[in-house]
């Protein structure tokens, strides 16, 4: 079960389909095995990157299984936000009585409020159970919900089954700072914080107290080493990493292109058969892509991951 002593890379898994829209099973086995083989200590599915809209509920339950069979004892952390609490509560159950680690909630667009905010992840917890262990998302750029400090440090000490934070505002160090001195000056207990974005501001984001990466970059081999290196103290080492890296995070972040980019690079490296979204979805450009090829050829002298194919 996930507690609030995660760390490291739990990636944030695209969910592969083939170019006419059906999911793509081989491909899913073949990306769980290198997630485990890159070193990653869990696997997040059916979040907001992982097309989890484009998903009927039987699709939903079918993958989450999948990835959590073939993960093994590498724990899997599953997106269950929804509309309305019966679905989440259904997806919640089945994916829990099917060997996941815990689940992800992400709050609605609607609140506006702190205490609306507070009131719905109780609720939440109501309506899933304080049995199953739970991530807090913090994305306000995609959600448009802004959770303070004080509003994260609320929803930890109401709900106990609230383990882990997915950090994802920007900028967010100070975020991150406010929330570990919480901890120290013993307002809030100790959680899990995990870092999104992309990985864009990983390097920092471990300085200032994060346990590690909960995003999906199409290297996360290189998230995993990065979090290694910092955790061992190895600034300098972490950071010449990173930097190598950045062009393409950067790249990958583009707002409404980012997951074909990634889709495109895990392709190429063989991890998935196609780049294809499901409808709606857009595929990035021939120029794009030479743009994408152009900087994989830079960073393979950097670090020779970006040149190869895996199997």
């Amino acid at each position: 079960m996930l507690d609030a002593n995660a760390k490291g890379v739990y990636v944030i898994a695209p969910t592969p389909f083939h170019d006419d829209g059906r999911v793509d099973d081989a491909s899913i086995d073949r990306m769980t095995d290198f997630f485990l083989e890159a070193g990653c200590t869990g696997i997040t599915a059916l979040g907001m990157m992982g097309e989890a809209p484009k998903l009927d509920g039987e699709e939903a339950r079918a993958i989450a299984s999948r990835i959590i069979k073939r993960a093994g004892n590498t724990p899997v952390v599953i997106g269950v936000s929804a509309p309305g609490f019966a679905a989440m509560r259904t997806l919640s159950r089945a994916v829990m009585d099917a060997g996941a680690a815990g689940v992800m909630i992400a709050p609605p667009s609607s609140l506006k409020t702190d205490d609306q905010i507070v009131n719905y992840y109780a609720q939440a917890v109501e309506a899933i159970g304080p049995d199953i262990p739970f991530v807090i998302q913090d994305y306000p750029l995609a959600i448009g919900v802004v959770m303070t400090p004080g509003v994260i440090r609320r929803i930890v000490q109401d709900n106990p089954s609230a383990v882990m934070l997915k950090h994802e505002d920007w900028p967010g160090l100070e975020k991150i700072s406010a929330l570990r001195g919480f901890e120290q000056d013993g307002s809030m207990r100790h959680i899990s914080i995990l870092c999104g974005n992309g990985g864009l501001f990983l390097d920092f984001e471990c300085e200032r107290g994060a346990d590690g990466a909960m995003t999906g970059y199409a290297f996360p081999d290189m998230l995993v080493d990065v979090v290694k290196l910092s955790q061992a103290g190895k600034r300098e080492e972490a950071h010449d990493l990173f930097d190598a890296h950045l062009p393409m995070i950067r790249y990958e972040q583009q707002p409404g292109a980012g997951l074909a980019v990634r889709k495109y690079v895990l392709q190429r490296r063989g991890i998935i058969s196609s780049q294809a979204q499901r409808k709606p979805g857009g595929a990035i450009s021939a120029t794009a892509r030479a743009e994408v090829d152009y900087l994989l050829s830079r960073l393979a002298k950097h670090d020779p991951r970006a040149g190869k194919r895996i199997g």
